[in-house]
């Protein structure tokens, strides 16, 4: 819709009239109606600006260079929100092991032959203590 707009206005953008006059103290000045009596209509014809090779080349550069560095921006756009997922998860995994240890269970590893050893309260304290400060850390 915008661009039959535009389309349909080109033609009297560039048919727009122009006119010049020389004031008494001989400036020239230009409008679009003309002021002054003596004004005399002036045609303005669209600039076409060739370019030589070298600018070519150049312009190609320079839009292969952007290319790049805007591909360069996604991608690390893309690896940015994956580091913050996987953060988000192990805060979210840290959190619920302290929120574990706190319930006050009974804790254990298991031993080579089976065996269960209990964590002394000692050990718990110092998993909280270390839990806590990997969420401070990571989390904040």
């Amino acid at each position: 819709m915008r661009l039959l707009l535009c389309l349909l206005l080109l033609p009297g953008l560039a048919a727009a009239e122009i006119y010049r006059w020389v004031d008494a103290n001989g400036q020239v000045h230009f409008a679009q109606r003309p002021v002054t009596p003596g004004a005399e209509q002036v045609e303005v014809r669209p600039q076409v600006i060739e370019r030589d090779e070298a600018t070519r080349q150049r312009e190609e550069r320079a839009a292969r260079f952007y290319d790049a560095r805007r591909a360069e921006q996604a991608q690390a756009a893309v690896a940015s929100a994956t580091r913050q997922t996987q953060r988000a998860q192990e805060c979210s995994e840290l959190r619920n092991r302290l929120v574990q240890l706190q319930e006050g269970r009974r804790y254990f590893s298991s031993e080579a032959n089976g065996e269960r050893t209990y964590y002394s309260d000692q050990q718990l304290d110092a998993a909280r203590r270390q839990l806590r400060d990997r969420v401070s850390e990571r989390c904040s």
